[in-house]
């Protein structure tokens, strides 16, 4: 299973008492407004999330239901496992859903390089004198949180209906589970969130609202979401196609199927740009493939909502390798850094793997924020249509970018095919699967 591969600083994220409801809005402004500042940079003492860098591509999982882990982080210690004492979980061994082959290269450093509290020279912020900051909000109770979160979740226990836990994916915040329904026999995925292990648990609301309010054919749908003891459980559709991932660090893509893959990406961006969301983690791990080729969205823990009162973000969030170079300068962005996250996947189907993939994380944003756009390493391997779809989106200046909206109408998705076509990468990567 797909463990988090996002990454970010400790920046407040204001806007998200615009996804979430009056009735607690107050509570995870006062959560957003409580965040520590060690460094501009964090290191991977300094927060769970670093794992996002993906440093080490041997260990990063498969499937991609996204929870808040790290590949870094590795499995607990041995023993009991407090966290799954109610699920009904087994422990490992149980097959885990890893990408089967040689690892893709890895970075040849991490963030954690830097000790707590510094950062790097290429990023320090400007020294400019400060205002004195705003005194600190009440800081918000643990049983305050759990109120606001059982506010937006369904009623009931979802062990009263669902049985045959299976894990398959674990982190440094919760653990993904497949289980049975029992009325019906379908397997669902079980995201299972810990509220005590999350650095910044109040983005756990996206988990839930982004999710159950924006609904769209090509994202990944939610069935339930419950608050289990000490505990989130996100219960969603199970795509055993896996993560696209899988598919692109072992083969290349046709342009037929690089194109279908984008069709189904750009339309639920398109849909969710359209109501005001950025998803902000756009990669191939955060997209989805069911066994008949059908192709969805993942991963929206990192969403941001803009609005008229808040048109644009500024939080440095999402994973180096495919930040825009407008969220690295931490300039005021908008949905354009999606698009721009979306040119750096083509160029993962293309080349197997983001630009500068074999640098450090930090060396990969330096360049990204300073040096002109990148693109694929053999230009000539592809079309002339593919070359300028590519370059619609790996622009530089946001205003310039085209927009999810006219990328759907680019001639490049002309050649775009039905899901069928990306069965045969589905089937590949399952009986590669079944070798392990």
């Amino acid at each position: 299973m797909q463990v988090l591969n996002s990454w970010q600083t400790a920046s407040p994220l204001p806007a998200l008492s615009l996804i979430v409801p009056h009735p607690f809005s107050l509570i995870v402004q006062a959560e957003s407004a409580v965040r520590y500042h060690s460094s501009f940079l964090p290191t991977v003492n300094s927060s769970p999330l670093v794992g996002g860098i993906r440093p080490q591509r041997a260990v990063r999982s498969s499937a991609s239901y996204t929870l808040g882990l790290s590949p870094n982080m590795g499995l607990r210690p041995n023993g009991p496992d407090p966290f799954l004492r109610h699920s009904g979980c087994p422990n490992p061994p149980y097959p885990r859903q890893d990408s089967p082959s040689q690892p893709r290269p890895s970075p040849t450093g991490s963030l954690a390089t830097s000790p707590p509290g510094t950062c790097s020279p290429a990023f320090r912020p400007p020294q400019h004198p400060s205002p004195r900051p705003p005194p600190d909000p009440p800081k918000v109770t643990h049983e305050q949180f759990k109120a606001a979160l059982q506010m937006v979740v369904d009623k009931g226990d979802p062990r009263s209906y669902l049985e045959n836990f299976v894990k398959i994916g674990e982190g440094s915040t919760g653990v993904v589970c497949i289980a049975t329904e029992k009325h019906s026999g379908r397997q669902v995925a079980v995201k299972m969130m810990d509220l005590r292990r999350q650095q910044r648990r109040e983005l756990l609301f996206n988990e839930v609202v982004i999710m159950r309010d924006y609904q769209h054919r090509n994202v990944v749908e939610m069935f339930k979401s419950a608050l289990v003891e000490e505990e989130l459980w996100v219960i969603m559709e199970y795509l055993q196609g896996g993560a696209l991932t899988n598919i692109v660090s072992e083969t290349r893509l046709s342009e037929e199927q690089i194109a279908t893959v984008c069709e189904a990406v750009l339309q639920a961006l398109a849909y969710l740009h359209s109501q005001g969301v950025i998803h902000r983690d756009i990669k191939s791990d955060s997209i989805l493939l069911t066994l008949d080729g059908r192709v969805k969205l993942s991963d929206f823990g990192f969403c941001a909502q803009i609005s008229k009162d808040i048109p644009k973000r500024k939080s440095l969030v999402g994973t180096p390798y495919w930040m825009a170079p407008e969220v690295i300068s931490k300039s005021p962005y908008g949905t354009e850094v999606d698009v721009w996250s979306m040119g750096i996947m083509v160029v993962e189907m293309v080349d197997g793997e983001p630009p500068y993939f074999s640098e450090t994380p930090v060396a990969a944003m330096k360049r990204l924020r300073d040096e002109p756009a990148p693109t694929v390493r053999n230009v000539s391997q592809v079309s002339p249509v593919l070359k300028d779809f590519l370059d619609r989106m790996l622009t530089r200046d946001p205003l310039e970018r085209a927009s999810a909206t006219d990328l759907l109408e680019h001639p490049f998705l002309l050649q775009s095919g039905s899901p069928q076509c990306l069965v045969p990468l589905v089937e590949q990567y399952r009986k590669r699967m079944s070798r392990c």
